[in-house]
């Protein structure tokens, strides 16, 4: 049997692959890129359909965050040239959420910056909750608000937040080379308190920030030990004024990889394509919905992104269907609460530098939440 064909099986059972074989999906050639393809959506397909999650992005807080994650925008010290602005009133974030749901987001993700909030910040974000469910009940709501403290995630289920986020971004290994504010074990830590308070745990990853192959299997791997729900691939925007600045070593062909061997590590749960999708995968994009199953819809945090009527188009064309706010994203067996088996340990070999991407212009954030012009939804 071939690799592809083992990969596959082994999703359809949701039996883990080895690191091994992880690793060889990644290094396999743009020559079998649709067989790759193809194998990923056949457990995409098993577990999903053909239905895309639509979520929708609300900045609560922008900018002047206290950590320096080299990635990001709001860092510490970043001479980025983005929209900052203090808490959005209640109104105001649910009148952004608006915006989203009208376009058929069913899941609106509320992200302040900062390494973590106060106890004044929690109540916040439950007053600013109970104003989007006041318009829509039904709506699902995810908060990323950075590092958890004691009965803050007790505190935003009870306000009726459905799940939290917050990403590993990369491997235990490469984590001190992006971050010194915090460690890798600080975000599992969170991600583990979420899901302890009853929140669904949403954490995924950053790809093109210089990691190895075996990095990207590594964080995969970690986060089907967290047993998450949710797993959003990011795909890094080098912003000016950031350390990561020009930093451009995707290719679209190396994107699609990426997100099928994640698909394969964790081949029951959402796996949602997220920032970076427009300026990496580029014309490639409707194939990466053969993988994934989620995707964000319109502008990110800091970024503008495709326009949301250009993604509803896109999902059409393909031959997908917008997921019903009336239907159950995953799978029976995991909201039943039923783990998924662990991965076995694998050694794993050397990875081959990836190629060098497009330098498309990065397009910053300028309307939206926090702006007097309309959104991109």
């Amino acid at each position: 049997m071939s690799l592809l064909e083992t990969m596959a099986d082994k999703g359809l059972r949701r039996e883990p692959p080895t690191r091994a074989e992880a690793l060889a999906v990644l290094a396999t050639s743009d020559d079998d890129l649709l067989d790759v393809v193809a194998a990923a959506g056949r457990v995409r397909r098993h577990w999903f359909g053909r239905r895309v999650k639509l979520n929708y992005l609300v900045n609560l807080k922008s900018g002047l965050c206290p950590e320096d994650c080299t990635y990001c925008s709001q860092r510490l010290g970043s001479k980025a040239d983005i929209l900052t602005y203090t808490w959005l009133k209640p109104e105001q974030a649910a009148d952004a959420a608006a915006a989203g749901m009208a376009a058929g987001a069913k899941r609106v993700c509320l992200v302040a910056s900062g390494r973590g909030p106060t106890d004044r910040d929690v109540g916040r974000v439950a007053d600013t909750i109970a104003a989007i469910k006041d318009r829509s009940p039904d709506v699902e709501i995810c908060a990323c608000l950075g590092f958890l403290g004691e009965g803050q995630g007790e505190r935003l289920r009870e306000a009726g937040a459905h799940a939290y986020n917050h990403n590993l971004n990369t491997s235990d290994a490469q984590y001190a080379d992006i971050c010194t504010t915090h460690d890798f074990s600080d975000r599992a830590d969170t991600v583990q308190r979420a899901q302890a308070a009853g929140l669904s745990p949403c954490s995924g990853l950053i790809a093109g920030m210089g990691e190895t192959d075996e990095d990207l299997v590594d964080v995969a791997f970690a986060l089907r030990g967290l047993d998450v729900d949710s797993v959003p691939v990011n795909f890094l925007i080098p912003f000016e004024g950031t350390p990561l600045a020009g930093r451009w070593s995707l290719t679209p062909q190396r994107c699609l990889r990426i997100l099928a061997m994640v698909r394969f590590v964790c081949p029951d749960v959402e796996v949602r394509l997220a920032g970076g999708r427009e300026i990496h995968l580029r014309s490639l994009q409707p194939l990466a919905l053969h993988i994934v199953n989620s995707i964000f819809l319109g502008d990110y945090l800091t970024s503008e992104g495709q326009a949301g009527k250009a993604d509803l188009d896109m999902i059409a064309d393909a031959g997908f269907e917008v997921e019903g706010a009336d239907v159950p994203t995953m799978p029976g067996h995991r909201r039943e609460g039923s783990a998924a088996p662990e991965a076995e340990a694998e050694p794993v070999s050397d990875a081959e530098p990836a190629p060098a991407g497009h330098a498309d212009l990065v397009a910053v954030r300028r309307r939206g939440a926090g702006t007097d012009l309309p959104p991109n939804a």
